[in-house]
């Protein structure tokens, strides 16, 4: 056996012991199409909060989960997955032939640059808003867009108003998702704002983090 297949074998071992156990197993599942705090992922497993700890501690050394702090308020954090445990998630997924709005603070470049990919690719209704509408469409989205193939020149920011019974929803903001009154149902991408850096390379980065999010929220539907 070559050193890089008793490497392989080893760290496929140490994968598999991690996720060994049906409670570090339903966390991967959750955390397949959903950013979760701890707080929240205490709610909906039912565990205290020094054994999701210990899981989390065990799925983290293996290189599964990620921690990384609020955009909006760096006392909190999220968990997210690697793309390594991805593979490995059983989630709920998305029902695409169903209404889908996207939640940001401004609407201005997350949200419209995720309702345009799944108009596109899911080819279900899509909308977005915004609980602080800025005047425009960021110039730097409406650019990315336009390098990735989608039109947002006519999009207009709008604020989250009532959303219509039987919506599904995506927080793509940290601030939206802390201040809002969350439904159970409805989804957290914890997604950095590019408009901070005013940089083309983080506009593209949020259009191809987007793709790889709608991809596991539909079970890859094309």
């Amino acid at each position: 056996m070559t050193q890089a297949s008793a490497d392989s074998l080893a760290r496929r071992a140490e994968i598999h012991a991690a996720l060994g156990e049906p409670v570090r197993l339903r966390i991967v599942d959750d955390l397949t199409t959903c950013d979760r705090s701890p707080g929240e992922l205490c709610d909906r497993l039912g565990l205290s909060p020094s054994l999701l700890a210990h899981h989390i501690d065990v799925l983290e050394d293996a290189g599964l989960v990620l921690r990384a702090y609020s955009h909006s308020d760096r006392r909190r954090r999220y968990l997210r997955l690697s793309s390594t445990a991805r593979a490995f998630g059983q989630p709920t997924h998305a029902e695409t032939e169903r209404p889908m709005v996207f939640l940001c603070t401004h609407n201005s470049a997350r949200s419209q640059l995720a309702a345009a990919i799944w108009t596109r690719r899911v080819g279900g209704r899509a909308t977005s808003a915004g609980t602080a509408p800025a005047e425009r469409v960021h110039p730097g989205a409406v650019a990315a867009g336009k390098r990735a193939g989608l039109d947002l020149s006519d999009c207009r920011p709008r604020r989250v108003d009532r959303l219509d019974r039987g919506s599904q929803v995506v927080t793509v903001c940290d601030s939206v998702h802390e201040s809002l009154e969350i439904g159970d149902d409805w989804w957290h991408w914890s997604i950095a704002d590019p408009i901070e850096s005013e940089d083309a390379a983080a506009f593209d980065h949020v259009v191809h983090e987007i793709h790889e999010r709608i991809d596991h929220l539909t079970g890859g539907t094309p």
